[in-house]
């Protein structure tokens, strides 16, 4: 039979479709991979299944393990979505400003918030978690910034995904940065096999760190963590 043991088994594999509205007229193709197609419907489930499966690989968690992580964007819903599947307690910090729909969604696959002042931004979520991880030696916090699963997980699934499905023809890779995950990995994969490939990352505009400018307030939930 082929059933998958759960969500974690069902995560990647995401399909590509052409915009061909938005290309009109234009000499290439404009392509999206379509990550909402994953369980918990965002790129992000490929780093929550990574970074805890990793973890479990190292010895650093067990069952009575609680999983603790900051974020104000989708990682904190497929790290909830992957600790639900495994048996593991999760507390995700975000800023009170995320959402209203993103906390059900947390709540509903069972995961504990503790909110930080909107103000303070992603850096008083990573703080708040710092704190509750020092607190006890059960606490785990994956840290979706500098995990090296990150990156790893984008460049050995990803990026190969894309490889594959364009036969090796995609010349640029688009994409919002919140870790660089996403573009860290792909771009690794695909300049190694083909050193013209470009990468363009995403920032909002009224916190444009990335560009040399200033961090500063905005409201795209998960990009611009004002911070390199």
């Amino acid at each position: 039979m082929k059933i998958a043991k759960d969500a974690t088994e069902l995560v990647g594999n995401t399909p590509l479709v052409r915009i061909n509205r938005l290309a009109a007229g234009l000499p290439g193709s404009i392509v999206a991979k379509l990550e909402f197609f994953n369980p918990a419907n965002s790129v992000k489930d490929r780093i929550g299944v990574a970074m805890i499966e990793a973890a479990e690989r190292e010895g650093l968690i067990d069952q009575d393990s609680i999983i603790v992580e900051p974020t104000s964007g989708n990682t904190g819903i497929a790290l909830a979505m992957v600790c639900a599947a495994k048996g593991y307690k999760c507390i995700i910090t975000m800023p009170d400003s995320v959402s209203k729909e993103r906390r059900a969604v947390l709540r509903g696959y069972g995961a504990e918030l503790v909110l930080t002042p909107g103000a303070e931004g992603i850096s008083g979520s990573i703080k708040r978690a710092e704190a509750i991880v020092a607190s006890g030696p059960h606490y785990f916090m994956p840290q979706q910034f500098t995990n090296r699963a990150n990156p790893a997980i984008h460049k050995r699934t990803t990026a190969e995904e894309i490889w594959r499905d364009t036969d090796g023809t995609a010349d640029i890779l688009i994409a919002g940065v919140g870790t660089g995950g996403t573009m860290t990995g792909v771009g690794e994969f695909m300049k190694a096999h083909k050193p013209g490939f470009r990468c363009v990352a995403v920032e909002p505009d009224a916190s444009p760190v990335l560009s040399g400018g200033e961090k500063g307030p905005h409201g795209i939930q998960g990009l611009g963590a004002g911070f390199v």
